[in-house]
């Protein structure tokens, strides 16, 4: 007999296990700075991180002002961008707070500074001396180049003696000089140089150090300086022709060894 106490079966209460959602992890705090946490290490890494702020700063300002047409003052700020890159690295080894993270920060800036700015300038002046959609391929080229070059330098072996491809800082010191002492090229033979520097920075070419090339006969470094008394725009030229060359030579003494 049917008393009504109980269900049928396909009335019956479905009853499941409910598992709790796993509480969030909180992300993993660590010290920026390794080693001795003191008050004079902490002061030590963030002149350090100024400098690197600095010359972020300094790349914001050259694209600021080469939007208002100030192409000179823009390519001086690259320049101090330039000087700004050297003195953080040094002054972290030099003080002892070199970090991953001053190498990240590093790394940022000169993507901004160097990738960003240097081909927001070198627009901004080829802009009336050759086609715009020419110039503006030219410099998306160094920028895609530039971000490939800091990339690939994060993720490598470092050696000491080579660098491999040239070096971001270097491109963007060529690009402000040619831009600061206004290179009497035409604006197709400068447009192809864009694009030869940008393709160099992303080469397998070994490209000396600036610490080897200190190390050059005192003589060797006189030929520049009195060539810049003579003709400044010609010496810088061959100069930078000179360093886009020694990276193929060497590359091909190398391959003979």
């Amino acid at each position: 007999m049917y008393t009504g106490h109980e269900l049928a079966p396909a009335l019956r209460p479905i009853v499941t296990h409910v598992t709790a959602a796993p509480a969030p992890v909180a992300e993993e705090v660590t010290s920026l700075l390794p080693g001795a946490q003191t008050t004079a290490r902490k002061l030590r890494f963030a002149l350090v991180n100024s400098c690197t702020l600095a010359s972020l700063a300094l790349g914001l300002l050259a694209i600021f002002l080469a939007m208002q047409g100030d192409i000179r003052p823009a390519a001086a700020c690259l320049v101090a961008c330039v000087a700004f890159d050297g003195l953080d690295g040094a002054l972290a080894r030099k003080l002892g707070v070199s970090s991953p993270f001053g190498a990240q920060m590093d790394s940022l800036a000169d993507m901004c500074s160097f990738g960003l700015a240097a081909p927001v300038v070198v627009y901004a002046a080829l802009a009336h001396t050759v086609p715009t959609p020419a110039a503006a391929i030219a410099c998306v080229l160094v920028a895609g180049c530039a971000a490939i070059r800091l990339a690939r330098f994060n993720v490598s072996p470092k050696d000491g003696k080579f660098f491999c491809g040239v070096p971001t800082t270097m491109a963007a010191a060529v690009l402000a000089v040619t831009v600061l002492i206004d290179v009497p090229v035409p604006g197709l033979a400068l447009l192809g140089g864009v694009a030869l520097l940008a393709f160099a920075m992303v080469s397998s070419f070994p490209y000396a150090k600036l610490a080897r090339l200190l190390r050059l006969p005192p003589w060797l470094w006189a030929l520049p300086v009195v060539g810049a008394l003579v003709d400044i725009r010609l010496t810088f030229a061959v100069i930078v022709m000179a360093y886009l060359v020694s990276g193929p030579v060497l590359w091909a003494r190398m391959r003979r060894v």
